[in-house]
């Protein structure tokens, strides 16, 4: 049992649910503060929350310095720039569309992964399975979102977000190209997202203005669980990516069911959000894409028969 809870794709899934319940969360906690406010707040929290699980803050701060490069770097594009390009782009094109984009972020991870990572290379197989799964992803936010307003949308909004999708790509490829250094994931996670949260804060103020005025507590809430489920997820993920037998491709795949349990937990949690048959059909086909890509992998991965 305890083999089956710390099995890559077990702790993939369960990221990938954590990570399904921040769109209800931020609809939640979103009314009462500004985009980049909320987020730098959020991921500065987040990291605070893995401290006491580092160890010694000594050997912390040492492991830092020794690794400050890759720190700067994850801070810098997997929290601040992908998260500031991400609230910006959102905010732009309509909210159909942008779940269409950000969902097509495991293609791009990808495809970033076969230029970068010798041992991860797209194939036609693969690569037919990841448009199977985008497939899925449009007829899931077709289901959600009022998609007549498409003519509505801004060309920068898309390039930010097709951006984001970049820095994903990135950001994950070079988590899992430092597999042997000696950096826990841990303290990676935590330093990148209070560097990352910090700078988004920092920038909101001149944005957005400060806006330290008491909040009711559906905000408190909404910020607590997201600040949890980021801490969490991340950390898994990193811990993931830096498994010498996991691939960063077909690890981001599961990411396709995040509009999954998105979806499903906005209609039982959101009284706006009600379930449609567009959406459910699109669901079938991410869930026909997971199982062919699992398929395909225990094909290719299995050792050729004896002779």
């Amino acid at each position: 049992m305890k083999k089956i809870f710390l099995s890559t794709s077990f702790l993939a899934i369960f990221a990938c649910l954590l990570w399904s319940s921040a769109f209800a969360g931020i609809k939640i906690g979103l009314p009462y503060s500004s985009p980049l406010q909320f987020a730098g707040i959020r991921f500065f929290i987040s990291g605070l929350m893995i401290l006491p699980f580092v160890g010694s803050f000594k050997k912390y701060f040492k492991v830092l310095r020794k690794h400050i490069k890759l720190v700067l770097f994850v801070g810098l594009v997997n929290n601040f720039l992908q998260y500031a390009a991400f609230y910006m782009g959102l905010s732009m094109v309509p909210a159909a569309l942008g779940a269409i984009l950000i969902g097509s972020t495991p293609l791009f991870v990808a495809m970033t992964a076969h230029f970068f990572m010798p041992n991860d290379r797209m194939t036609i197989s693969k690569l037919l399975i990841f448009i199977l799964g985008i497939g899925g992803i449009v007829l899931v936010s077709i289901g959600r979102n009022n998609f007549s307003t498409i003519a509505d949308a801004s060309i920068l909004g898309i390039m930010l977000l097709i951006f984001v999708n970049i820095l994903s790509g990135f950001g994950n490829v070079v988590v899992a190209m430092n597999k042997e250094d000696d950096l826990p994931p841990l303290v990676l996670s935590s330093s990148a997202m209070i560097l990352g949260g910090a700078l988004l804060f920092i920038i909101s103020i001149p944005i957005e203005g400060y806006q330290g005025e008491p909040k009711p507590f559906p905000y408190y809430a909404s910020l607590l669980w997201l600040s949890f489920l980021s801490a969490a997820a991340v950390s898994i993920w990193f811990v993931l990516l830096r498994r010498k037998s996991v691939k960063v491709s077909d690890l981001n795949f599961w990411k396709f069911l995040i509009p999954v349990s998105g979806a499903i937990l906005a209609w039982l949690i959101l009284p706006d959000e009600k379930p449609s048959l567009i959406a459910i059909l699109g669901m079938t086909i991410i869930a026909l894409s997971l199982i062919l890509l699992n398929v395909f992998k225990k094909r290719y991965s299995a050792p050729p028969p004896s002779l």
